[in-house]
């Protein structure tokens, strides 16, 4: 064995148990709590009617993934008997339009955030830089900012579905409607924390950082790529990890109104279907949602890690 091979090691005991003991904790209290909450629909979900829903969808996506199979599979014999009688013949596919299942919704929602998200970024990163490098950029676009940041989701959302309907005209859109209204809505939201984090950061540049630029007469070009990112990569990437955090709150809400087809219409869908299963099945989709945000997080840190000379970042 290499002297230089660094030993593979368990993580210590005290390190799992204190988050599964926490784990434990509320997962009795939720319990413990949902089995005194009587609403119209019955019990309040606890952790078991929860994970039984759970099953209940990833049976709903297996059973939907069969019919999916069979549909293509007899759209295939059909065509192979038509080429046997004539060789001829025009061939027609056509897409399997069947219920989108619990699963297919996820993607749709992640699908969404993340375009929202890298438009926003790739606005909200250059115009961070700009307002920390110049002060009269700063001077000029700080108000706007302050008076956008506040602005709720649910503000944005008919003006950007007005404008969406008037703009985006097409007879084959490439987009449907209700995704680009979600995705903008979440671009318009998250764009924030990261301009501003990321103008603190250039701000974070030491004078003897700059002092060494002009020594070395470097171009602006280079003073930016060479000084200025380096140091302001971990204040931009603590803005991104807020920005998206952002962004994947802002989408639940957009797709129940937008009734985009991902996680927020799901819950919609389940509350106003009101059976005695909606209450759990909703439960699964809060808890998913949870879930999704913390890996999203985790997505951040392991990306700040890897550009980042800082590699104790996803140890924070």
């Amino acid at each position: 064995m290499r002297n230089d091979m660094v030993p593979f090691r368990l993580p210590p005991l005290r390190s799992l148990l204190a988050p599964l003991t926490g784990l434990t904790l509320f997962l009795a209290v939720w319990q413990g709590v949902a089995s005194q909450i009587d609403t119209t629909l019955g019990k309040f979900p606890g952790p078991v009617e929860t994970w039984q829903q759970f099953t209940n969808l990833i049976e709903e996506y297996q059973q939907e993934k069969i019919r999916e199979q069979k549909f293509y599979e007899r759209q295939r014999i059909r065509n192979e008997k038509k080429l046997q009688e004539n060789p001829n013949a025009e061939i027609v596919w056509r897409e399997y339009r069947g219920m989108p299942t619990f699963f297919d919704k996820i993607r749709r929602s992640l699908i969404t955030v993340a375009s929202g998200f890298l438009l926003g970024s790739l606005i909200a990163i250059p115009v961070g830089l700009l307002i920390g490098i110049s002060k009269t950029a700063y001077s000029a676009i700080n108000p706007i900012i302050q008076v956008l940041k506040p602005i709720s989701p649910l503000a944005w959302l008919p003006l950007v579905t007005i404008v969406i309907s008037a703009v985006y005209e097409s007879e084959s859109p490439l987009f449907d409607k209700a995704y680009l209204t979600s995705m903008f809505v979440v671009m318009l939201c998250s764009l924030w924390p990261t301009i501003i984090n990321t103008a603190a950061g250039v701000g974070s540049v030491t004078r003897d950082m700059q002092n060494v630029s002009r020594v070395l007469r470097l171009s602006p070009l280079t003073h930016l790529r060479k000084i200025v990112l380096p140091c302001t990569i971990p204040s931009m990437f603590t803005g991104l990890r807020i920005s998206l955090g952002i962004a994947w709150m802002v989408l639940i809400a957009a797709e129940m109104l937008a009734q985009n087809p991902g996680l927020g219409k799901f819950v919609w869908d389940e509350f106003q279907n009101g059976s005695s299963q909606s209450l759990a099945r909703i439960m699964v989709a809060v808890v998913t949602i949870g879930i999704i945000g913390f890996l999203l997080d985790r997505l951040m840190l392991l990306a700040q890690r890897w550009v980042s000379w800082d590699k104790t970042a996803t140890l924070r």
